[in-house]
């Protein structure tokens, strides 16, 4: 089973995340997806910079894709889309409905998590339309994407999330801004103190959300390494792993020899626990509750 590496959903000064994507070129990965899926406000690299990283990855023997904004705001959102949609040279990942008939010049691009496609119908028209990678949205349960995998078109890839923060939903409103009693307009990039964004616990003190920019994440980490048997059975191609803080490296070693067979599942799922920074959780794909646990 491949192994991607999810955008990078934080703001990270730049030479941060120059360290961090030259450490990934290392890793036993199969696909990088690069870019600012956020927000454009966060601004520490430009275009071009994701170019460049792009190419040193490549060179390092990675499948690059390029993401999209999933929430398009502005002209200089489209503007941006329209740059990395018609790159020329990496494949694209999608994150909104407005890029699709951009995507759909060039062939081959990734439907992402955040088109909202649950169903065969769906999936055939992004296939019609070029795309040939579907990552399901993070509250897939089991059934709904092994559902829409036994009628998928041919020669289209299932990539699951299977570890990270949960994205949840977007908003027109700046959570990091509005906790400084600032406009979005005038941020102040104030989501930069936050590697890991904003946590919100609730009354009675048990962690609830994460506040990222205009992003609301789970204050728990997704993780399905204990339910590796039944992705496989459902006809998933690959694992999705979101950047975190600290431990990624070490979170992509143990899935990957977890998928070689070279660790178990429990063992691998206590490992994982010490390299994450928040409990784990997997009730979506059992379809309870996203927080819940389950064995």
């Amino acid at each position: 089973m491949k192994l991607a590496l999810g955008p990078l959903s934080y703001h990270w000064p730049r030479q941060r995340v120059l360290d961090f994507y030259a450490a990934m070129a290392a890793a036993p990965l199969d696909t990088v997806y690069l870019g600012e899926v956020i927000c454009l406000r966060r601004t520490e690299l430009s275009h071009e910079d994701w170019l460049a990283l792009a190419a040193e990855l490549a060179a390092a023997g990675k499948e690059v894709v390029l993401s999209t904004q999933a929430l398009i705001e502005s002209e200089g959102d489209l503007k941006r889309m329209r740059r990395v949609c018609g790159n020329g040279d990496y494949r694209v990942e999608v994150n909104d409905w407005n890029a699709v008939p951009l995507a759909a010049a060039a062939p081959g691009w990734v439907a992402g998590p955040h088109l909202n496609a649950y169903n065969p119908e769906t999936l055939q028209l992004l296939h019609e339309r070029g795309a040939r990678r579907w990552v399901p949205p993070v509250e897939s349960a089991r059934e709904t994407v092994a559902g829409a995998l036994a009628k998928r078109p041919p020669e289209l890839e299932a990539e699951l999330f299977a570890h990270g923060r949960m994205p949840l939903a977007f908003s027109a409103r700046c959570f990091s801004a509005r906790r400084f009693n600032l406009q979005k307009e005038n941020c102040e990039q104030r989501c930069g103190e936050f590697p890991e964004g904003i946590p919100l616990a609730s009354r009675d003190g048990t962690a609830f959300l994460v506040m990222n920019g205009v992003q609301t994440q789970s204050a728990r980490v997704y993780c399905l390494a204990r339910d590796l048997a039944s992705v496989r059975a459902a006809g998933v191609d690959g694992l999705r792993i979101s950047p975190q803080a600290r431990d990624t490296g070490r979170v992509i070693e143990l899935l990957h020899r977890l998928c070689a067979g070279a660790l178990g599942a429990g063992e691998a799922y206590e490992a994982l626990v010490a390299a994450s920074p928040a409990p784990l959780a997997n009730g979506f794909w059992h379809g309870r509750a996203g927080m819940e646990a389950l064995a």
